[in-house]
């Protein structure tokens, strides 16, 4: 009698777990079409993990601001699609530009450094299409053959309604806008917890870049023109979850893919240093005078993080 029940309850435990693993999927669907689109994973969206440092285990700590170049190979699945009606696929800049309209809060530029202040108030709702202009109203154009004018009002990707209160997307110059956007400024704080004994490394801000702003034939002020080039400045965390839910476009396998955030996260973008902090305020291009010395500055800055915990050991 004993050995039935056993034999009764390990079928009913066999049925309870068929029943509570995931629902299988076909790889085609009734049309015979491949099931590859991101609609289809709709439920397989990474979670947004955050790992709680306690300030009393982190020991060690170093700010460091890099540049995200979008003509990398390495970044390309940042920058495509460049069209604006992808029903599968959006790029980096059109994920941040829906995470603004939905209401993500973004910061103004400090004219003074490239360092963001999280401390004052977002950019007002009103103010925001402002920040997304594909063309400058006081800039003078007559010189630039390829330009042409286009209604001011044309001219804003997002549009604000002040009887709603409410942004909305406004298509017609994106892709004029994203052309541009071959750049983003990321700041993120490299530290040591002595409670896990890792070193970490946590993306805090992140700010699109004009790139005809940035100015390369006058060397001597290249920071001011990279300051002048910044957007506006968005808190990483805030950002993030609109990350998730999107998957970059993927380069040769339909079928192996990854969210934004899992992008960052992993680190799978190429970039390169501008500087870190320092009690000078400093950037590297403000004390290197040739391609060569900024090469040279980067490297250094680059292996004292590397080697960084590999030096608080003993073999």
């Amino acid at each position: 009698m004993l050995k039935k029940i056993s034999i009764i309850a390990c079928l009913m435990l066999g049925v309870v777990t068929a029943q509570a693993q995931h629902k299988v999927v076909s790889f085609f669907d009734e049309m015979g079409t491949a099931r590859i689109q991101t609609e289809e994973f709709s439920q397989a969206h990474d979670t947004v993990v955050m790992v709680d440092h306690r300030i009393d285990d982190v020991i060690w700590a170093r700010y460091v601001y890099r540049i995200i170049d979008m003509r990398y190979k390495q970044n390309y699945q940042l920058y495509f699609p460049i069209k604006s009606d992808d029903a599968d696929y959006r790029n980096l800049f059109k994920v941040i530009t829906d995470a603004v309209v939905d209401g993500m809060p973004i910061f103004e530029k400090n004219m003074e450094t490239i360092k963001p202040d999280f401390k004052q108030e977002p950019i007002a709702r009103n103010v925001i299409p402002t920040m997304f202009m594909a063309d400058d109203p006081l800039a003078d154009y007559s010189d630039d053959p390829t330009h042409f004018d286009i209604e001011f009002s044309d001219a804003m990707l997002i549009h604000y309604d002040s009887v709603e209160d409410e942004l909305s997307f406004h298509f017609y110059p994106f892709e004029k806008l994203v052309k541009n956007q071959l750049k983003y400024l990321i700041q993120e704080v490299v530290f040591f917890d002595k409670h896990t004994s890792r070193l970490y490394t946590k993306i805090m801000g992140i700010a699109p870049l004009q790139s005809d702003k940035i100015s390369t034939r006058d060397n001597s002020d290249i920071m001011g023109s990279l300051r002048e080039s910044i957007m506006f400045w968005i808190p990483f965390d805030e950002l993030r979850p609109y990350l998730a839910m999107q998957y970059a476009i993927p380069n040769r396998n339909e079928v192996k893919r990854v969210t934004f955030d899992e992008f960052f996260q992993k680190r799978l973008f190429s970039s390169y240093i501008v500087g870190e902090g320092n009690m000078y305020n400093r950037w590297i291009p403000d004390y290197s005078g040739t391609e060569e010395q900024i090469k040279k500055e980067q490297e250094r800055i680059a292996t004292e993080l590397l080697n960084f915990e590999q030096d608080l050991w003993e073999y």
